[in-house]
């Protein structure tokens, strides 16, 4: 489905939100803005199929607050919240939190965030303190609400970011539990964004929806037309001379290079740094003090290299990320557009380079059906193969228990998806 551009002046906003929008500098809606928020607006239950940086959060926002606002007879700061937003990761919790921050600049909202890792009893006490809008992680959400630090009665609004990321992160049965806590689908409105509409997906929507609308914005292919995605065929020993080389050759502004292991994320760190390249490594495991100290030096250009896996790098909103190496090709098609999604953002462009090697190269032919793509092929040249300097690992502390677990990988190379 494709839509024109649509002024935000033309929409039936209210005008807290307006002045906002006129606050931020937007004027135009993207095209899932366009397609959803009038639909919102009117109270109709939403699932949608939107990609990271296609203003997916802002149309959920201004449509969840106009509902909110419209309900005069409720003041601001109830006990409870009237409207949820649960998303997958500790960072797309936070960014949504950010964005509604602005969003309600000029309204009298009270917006809180919860999530795991810190400030469990500072986040405890704001929760308590009353809040219109909850935004925040399942196990966290599930924890207070057991607690019976809030409750779900008076909820108007229910929203689910990335629902796909749910289901990959083993989140269901949590987004199914508090489904049970809130009213019936027919007494509040529930707004659902992915991806990817899979068939699971739309599932959830079908039982904890009200006869919800499907929404999916015109693409012509799955991926990104702004990415430019190269192929190369290394062995599994050149894997790391040609990331060295491409990085020196490429001078990247900013870029994450993705594996599928713990084990192989340190590998790739070590080499870099002792061949004199910034970088950190980001796996499951790190604790989120140091995990957000990371990011914040990635996102401000004192790390302009960043290894991950896909489980730490799910709900990474970085601007101006301009390459993505798939270091290791994932196992699953979806997770190679969730990856070089990471580039190419609100308008930029970007490039993505894969390597596919003896060890991983069987998942290359689902991933070019899934995209409906061949992805460009690059020979190997000798200038990009030079020799290296040792590695350089990092100090680390061992967590208790040990070392050996790979937590970036759901599961073992060699298994494929049923």
């Amino acid at each position: 489905m494709s839509v024109d551009a649509t002024p935000f002046a033309d929409l039936d906003l209210p005008p807290a939100l307006q002045e906002s929008i006129e606050w931020l500098g937007f004027e135009a809606c993207t095209p899932v803005q366009a397609l959803t928020l009038p639909r919102i607006i009117l109270g109709n239950d939403v699932a949608a199929q939107a990609q990271t940086g296609t203003g997916k959060t802002a149309a959920y926002l201004l449509g969840s607050f106009t509902r909110l606002l419209a309900d005069a007879n409720t003041p601001a700061g109830q006990k409870n919240p009237r409207a949820l937003i649960v998303a997958p990761t500790r960072e797309l919790a936070i960014q949504i939190k950010k964005d509604a921050d602005d969003l309600s600049k000029f309204t009298d909202l009270r917006i809180s965030l919860v999530y795991g890792g810190v400030d469990y009893a500072k986040q405890a006490k704001e929760l308590a303190d009353g809040v219109d809008v909850l935004v925040g992680t399942p196990g966290r959400l599930i924890d207070y609400l057991k607690q019976g630090i809030y409750s779900l009665d008076e909820l108007q609004v229910v929203v689910l970011d990335e629902a796909d990321r749910m289901f990959d992160l083993g989140f269901i049965a949590d987004i199914r539990y508090l489904f049970r806590k809130m009213p019936p689908p027919t007494e509040r409105m529930s707004l659902l964004f992915s991806a990817t509409l899979s068939n699971r997906v739309m599932e959830l929507a079908y039982e904890h929806m009200n006869d919800a609308e499907t929404i999916r914005t015109e693409m012509d292919s799955v991926t990104a037309e702004r990415i430019e995605q190269t192929i190369f065929h290394p062995s599994k020993d050149e894997k790391i001379k040609l990331l060295v080389g491409l990085v020196r050759m490429l001078e990247p502004f900013r870029s994450i290079v993705f594996v599928n292991t713990k084990r192989a994320a340190e590998k790739v760190e070590a080499y870099l740094s002792g061949n004199s390249i910034r970088c950190a490594a980001l796996s499951g495991d790190v604790r989120q003090k140091r995990r957000e100290q990371l990011l914040q030096g990635f996102s401000q250009g004192d790390i302009p290299v960043l290894i991950a896996t896909d489980v730490a790098a799910r709900g990474l909103h970085i601007p101006d990320v301009t390459h993505v190496f798939n270091f290791d090709l994932p196992q699953q098609a979806e997770d190679y557009v969730h990856r070089i999604g990471r580039t190419a953002r609100a308008g930029a462009s970007g490039e993505a380079i894969s390597f596919a090697c003896e060890e991983y190269s069987f998942s290359l032919p689902e991933i070019q059906k899934y995209i409906e793509m061949e992805i460009p092929y690059a020979p190997i040249t000798s200038d990009l193969i030079q020799p290296l300097e040792p590695p350089k690992f990092q100090q680390r502390t061992s967590r208790p228990g040990g070392r050996g677990r790979d937590t970036g990988s759901r599961r073992p190379h060699h298994s494929r998806r049923r």
